[in-house]
């Protein structure tokens, strides 16, 4: 840019969604593969009702914290976060997210508990003080880019409005893009350029992650995950500094197997189809778990049938 050039104005915020109804969890729906785009397009709309554009506000990235839905927000201007800000204030936005949420999941009224924070900063608490609201979003810079999930999302949305432009008779078909999507993405998806890896001399197709794969990971990997995270971390900005200390924290309670599960569970999110077991594999030899990576690759059951 030019010498004195006007830096833009940037900031980040969370949005934690909470339904109030125990039969209806926010988490659960969007973790189904024929359920997320629902949810997502009703995030969408009312994030767009709230500026009055629908690019006024980025979602970065969705989290699944249960009971919360923790929507990663950027504003990429001053005037588009203050509209936000009093949409929130005013509870337009969490009605417009009810009567979206309504929509496009076909069921009755959305109960809905919201909190907006930025940082260590808890807006609810000063939503009157407008602009102390938004010294602290533009305090807290943006730290990644829209995942691909979100992005593939997008697409899948931006398809559906345009179909819907032409046909009006989609009334109840909301979901009709839905495809089975992360954490999982299939197997024999397009692969990236290394389709096959070396282990032990032995070629292994370069496959996407499984579930099989994360739930024998986080049962054996042990206390050692935190090591294969930080291999990971390298080619993976979801794990960077401090993700995998937050997640020690976070799941600390829950144990070992939750806490591996968890990091390699965003691993798998951030990647998408690029989480492949060859990336996995290395880490796992990086660390001297040599016996998991064999597991992993069916060896074991291969020399025990012999």
């Amino acid at each position: 840019k030019m010498a004195g050039s006007p830096t833009p104005w940037i900031g980040s915020a969370y949005l934690f969604l909470q339904s109030t109804c125990e039969t209806f969890a926010l988490p659960s729906l969007y973790e189904s593969s024929q359920k997320k785009p629902c949810v997502f397009k009703a995030l969408k709309l009312a994030l767009a009702d709230s500026t009055g554009s629908m690019n006024g506000v980025d979602m970065l990235k969705v989290h699944c914290s249960h009971p919360h839905l923790i929507v990663q927000l950027r504003f990429c201007k001053r005037e588009n976060c203050r509209r936000f800000l009093r949409s929130y204030r005013e509870g337009a936005l969490q009605k417009s997210l009810q009567s979206h949420l309504q929509l496009s999941l076909a069921t009755t009224t959305v109960p809905l508990k919201v909190e907006l924070k930025a940082g260590v900063e808890h807006l609810d608490k000063m939503l009157e003080d407008e602009d102390h609201c938004l010294e602290c979003i533009y305090r807290e810079k943006p730290d990644r880019l829209p995942d691909e999930e979100i992005m593939e999302l997008e697409e899948c949305l931006k398809s559906l409005v345009l179909h819907q432009s032409t046909n009006n008779n989609m009334a109840g078909k909301d979901c009709s893009f839905a495809k089975p999507s992360l954490p999982y993405p299939p197997q024999g998806s397009s692969l990236p350029p290394q389709v096959t890896f070396i282990f032990q001399g032995q070629q292994f197709d370069n496959r996407t992650i499984t579930p099989d794969d994360h739930q024998k990971f986080a049962k054996s990997v042990s206390k050692k995950w935190k090591q294969v995270g930080r291999s990971l971390q390298k080619s993976c900005r979801a794990l960077r500094d401090p993700a995998i200390d937050n997640l020690a924290l976070e799941y600390d309670r829950e144990g070992l197997y939750e806490q591996a599960y968890q990091m390699l569970r965003r691993f798998i999110q951030s990647e998408g189809k690029k989480a492949t077991i060859a990336r996995l594999i290395a880490a796992l030899e990086e660390n001297g778990l040599v016996s998991l990576a064999e597991d992993l690759l069916g060896l074991h059951s291969n020399e025990d049938c012999s």
